[in-house]
């Protein structure tokens, strides 16, 4: 493993502007051409969380998809996000993961928002998804499957050796709940022995909520990284992987996690 460079982008979004949105978004990517090996954008970030799917919804390898492979072949990093995804007659908040090279991956949300009808636009994704980057095992998660820490429990095989070592989600999580957010994004990083992080929006949406951003990124221990309120902003930090072996090896909790599986 090599230290890994992120770029949390937390930003306003355009309402149901796809064209606005990916314009925008160009101009905040373009500076960090180079700087990192990861930028992270938040999640349906062409349109805003809309529950417009059958309206808003585009197939794989469409627009979105294009100018992510542009934007990661020319910031010479992965980039990810999620978007709105029609796959036959089924709708999914997809979180896509582009390398420069042209592979998109994906890992579509499990948890979806019942207090904004997400289940009655949506359908639930099947299974977690660990992506590698310069050596690291990542897991990508969206918005409300942060309230479940079953879902991204970190296991080990018995060695020492974790599923992952850094977690991320993208949200629109509104700012009358931020503080769950933050005392969560902080408590998966202490208990799963990783990095946290977390990239939110700002502003207003079309339905009147409003986003406080607290984009953050947290260590093994808790101890913030990063951390963004209310403005739009794009926050880079570097994750230390020998640090994070180190305290793998001197605090081993691991070896006294419950064992279980998921059905």
């Amino acid at each position: 493993m090599q230290n890994l460079k992120v770029a949390l982008v937390q930003t306003d979004l355009y309402w149901q502007d796809r064209a606005a949105n990916l314009a925008m978004l160009e101009e905040k990517i373009w500076p960090l051409q180079g700087k990192v090996d990861l930028i992270v954008l938040p999640e349906m970030f062409p349109t805003g969380f809309s529950m417009e799917a059958e309206k808003l919804a585009e197939p794989m390898n469409f627009t979105t998809t294009k100018w992510l492979k542009q934007m990661a072949a020319q910031s010479k990093a992965v980039v990810t996000g999620s978007v709105i995804v029609k796959e036959g007659k089924e709708f999914f908040n997809r979180l896509l993961w582009v390398t420069p090279e042209g592979e998109v991956l994906h890992y579509d949300k499990r948890h979806l928002f019942r207090m904004a009808n997400e289940d009655d636009h949506y359908s639930m994704g099947k299974g977690n998804q660990v992506f590698e980057l310069k050596g690291w095992k990542i897991l990508p998660q969206v918005c409300y499957d942060l309230r479940f820490p079953v879902w991204s429990r970190n296991i080990s095989d018995g060695e020492g050796n974790m599923d992952y070592d850094m977690v991320f989600y993208i949200a629109s999580w509104p700012a009358a709940r931020e503080s769950a957010w933050d005392i969560l994004l902080k408590a998966r990083a202490v208990e799963n022995l990783c990095y946290s992080i977390g990239v939110n929006r700002v502003g207003e949406d079309g339905n009147g909520i409003t986003y406080s951003g607290h984009s953050a990124a947290y260590d093994f221990k808790g101890g913030t990284l990063a951390f963004s309120e209310k403005v739009e902003e794009e926050l880079i930090v570097e994750l230390d992987a020998e640090r994070l072996m180190e305290y793998r090896q001197k605090f081993p909790a691991w070896k006294d996690a419950d064992h279980f599986k998921m059905l």
